[in-house]
């Protein structure tokens, strides 16, 4: 009877810590919609602190609004210092198609921030790249304009 009792607290133990967990992941993930209608999905790494780790970027193809996730087209990791807050669209390296803009801000004071710009090109190998990033950042400064700034003056 003390075994039954024991398995059975512990399986209610692991499902709590579980269900705790998937809740804790909705507050890490973000989604955004391209005009293009492909839908973007930038998450935190699982299980790792708030204030610094990884986040993974995914990219599915427009299809049914009811099952968005449904046509995955491409995805990579990246380092993260803070917190994912913003997927953002523009063209920055000027090639008239919208760009992926992810913003990270810094956990404590929240000044400063880290954007990475990704470029998606369906015909390549590897169709979601990083074109540039800039790391600490003013939180105040506008992404766009600096991550264009940069990639004008790399040229």
């Amino acid at each position: 009877m003390k075994k039954i009792a024991l398995l059975l607290f512990s399986l209610t133990t692991s499902l709590m810590i579980i269900s705790s967990v998937s809740a804790a992941d909705k507050d890490r993930t973000i989604t955004a919609t391209m005009p293009q209608g492909m839908v973007v999905v930038a998450s935190e790494g699982r299980l790792e602190p708030r204030s610094a780790g990884s986040y993974s970027l995914h990219l599915y193809a427009k299809s049914d609004p009811a099952y968005p996730y449904d046509r995955f087209i491409a995805g990579l990791v990246r380092p993260r210092n803070g917190i994912v807050e913003e997927i953002r669209f523009a063209d920055v390296n000027g090639d008239k198609k919208p760009d992926i803009i992810v913003l990270t801000r810094y956990t404590g004071s929240g000044a400063f921030v880290t954007v990475d710009a990704f470029r998606f090109n369906k015909r390549s190998l590897q169709p979601l790249q990083l074109l540039t990033t800039i790391a600490g950042m003013n939180a105040g400064n506008d992404p766009v304009k600096a991550l264009k700034k940069k990639l004008r003056t790399a040229r």
